[in-house]
């Protein structure tokens, strides 16, 4: 959305006489859901967290709302109506920082729930990013002389109890994309709170629903790379190859391990009603992208994609008394939902349970419960590699793997892989992650 000029030459305009029957899902603009909430990759914390700790959020949010009127200068030139587009966002910010305040006296009663009240500010917050850039393109299109309209499920002041498919249904009512380009806010308000339980993945649940409300023909996500076959910064930009065709199995195998083309949960409604996802670079038009469908399955045997996270913790859990004894393994994962925690991969023997999951799960509370109810438990750093495709059954393609990442003295600790061979997933020491990517890559991706 930073590049929002190229954008519209690139996918809105691209094609002069056919730029209505479609909906633009829009996210914030770079950097600003991160200074709202917190940033995405590193969790640095932004406004949310100074208001959860009651300290200076107005000051943070006035200085927000100068870094957007800074960026809508930017967007002069673009087409922006730069004093309508300072005044809109202008005004949400002011407002939101009256709604917070009386928030904050409402915490400092003690007469309401303080995670309730907390989640309705983190919701709040989300929206402005959203609504400022769903506005000033709405605002380009139509300062360029098209039809254009900005879709606000926001429900700014809107105090109806609507759900989230609700107020998607209600706002498109009145819409038709056929005669007017249609600019949504990724944040959609509604009773249930999309961010209870999708969080940073909001905009890609509001997409979903979109495109499954319209009966979408294809649901395009624009991204500013290609879905590539690995990771060009680590594999090179000249082996790594964009992946043409691939399937739903393989896009939930990805996002297991945090390589999102969609958040699964957001993707699910898509597959059931079979709406095609494709996933494009914005900066190279000219290239297909990926189709990701239900049907798809490679026609010859291959591993499609190599990726994997570097973030991980392997929690290891040995007790003697596991041998022989039914539902062992349920009280551990007990213990994992009260935490709310959910794994990755899972290896186990007669008295091991490896379990793979996200380093910022591996709480010192998790490990504490898990510590007090079973003989042995140990958290260590690691890396989780994969190699993953819609058809990868071949004889051998396992060994030809562990070759590999031998032949480069790499030392696999953990392995797994199901019956219905999509993910082979190798566990590697940290220090040793970019070297099996590489390795796994050019013996298994050519």
């Amino acid at each position: 959305m930073s590049r929002f000029p190229e954008i519209i030459d690139n996918i809105i305009l691209r094609n002069a006489d056919d730029v209505f029957g479609r909906v633009y899902v829009v996210s914030a603009y770079a950097g600003v859901t991160n200074d709202l909430l917190e940033h995405k990759k590193t969790s640095q914390p932004g406004i949310y967290k100074l208001f959860e700790d009651q300290e200076n959020y107005p000051r943070k949010m006035l200085a927000l709302r100068d870094q957007l009127i800074e960026l809508n200068e930017r967007l002069a030139d673009c087409g922006l109506e730069v004093e309508q587009a300072n005044d809109f966002i202008g005004d949400r910010i002011d407002l939101s920082i009256n709604i917070l305040r009386s928030m904050e006296n409402v915490l400092a009663s003690g007469y309401v729930s303080r995670g309730e009240l907390l989640l309705a500010a983190r919701e709040l917050l989300a929206s402005l990013g959203e609504m400022h850039s769903a506005y000033n393109s709405a605002n380009i299109l139509k300062n360029r002389g098209y039809k254009s309209t900005f879709v606000d499920l926001s429900g700014w002041e809107d105090g109806r109890q609507l759900t989230i498919d609700q107020r998607i249904k209600d706002s498109f009512d009145s819409v038709d994309p056929f005669s007017s380009i249609c600019f949504a806010t990724g944040y959609t308000k509604g009773t249930e709170g999309i961010m209870r339980e999708f969080d940073r993945g909001y905009s890609e649940v509001t997409f979903s629903k979109v495109a499954v409300l319209l009966g979408a023909s294809e649901a395009i996500i624009h991204k500013e790379y290609h879905l590539c076959s690995g990771d060009p910064l680590l594999i090179g930009e000249e082996t790594a190859h964009p992946v043409c065709n691939t399937n739903y199995d393989v896009a939930d195998q990805l996002a297991d391990v945090g390589m999102e083309a969609i958040h699964p949960k957001a993707s699910k409604p898509l597959e059931i009603n079979s709406i095609p996802i494709r996933v494009k670079n914005a900066f190279d038009p000219d290239h297909p992208g990926t189709l990701i469908t239900n049907e798809f399955v490679a026609p010859e045997s291959k591993v499609e994609i190599v990726t994997g996270s570097n973030r991980v913790n392997c929690i290891e859990v040995h007790d003697t008394r596991m041998v022989g004894e039914v539902g062992f393994d349920r009280r551990i994962m007990m213990i994992f939902g009260r935490h709310d925690v959910s794994y990755i991969s899972k290896m186990t023997n007669a008295n091991t349970i490896d379990l793979i999951v996200l380093e910022r799960d591996c709480t010192p509370h998790l490990m504490a419960e898990l510590s007090d109810n079973f003989e042995q438990v140990s958290s260590t750093p690691v890396a989780i590699v994969c190699a993953i495709g819609s058809n990868i059954a071949q004889p051998g393609i396992m060994a030809k793997a562990s070759q590999a990442l031998a032949n480069d003295k790499i030392n696999i600790l953990a392995v797994s892989q199901t019956t219905r061979q999509t993910n082979m997933q190798f566990i590697v020491n940290r220090d040793e992650f970019a070297g099996a990517q590489r390795a796994l890559h050019e013996a298994l991706c050519k």
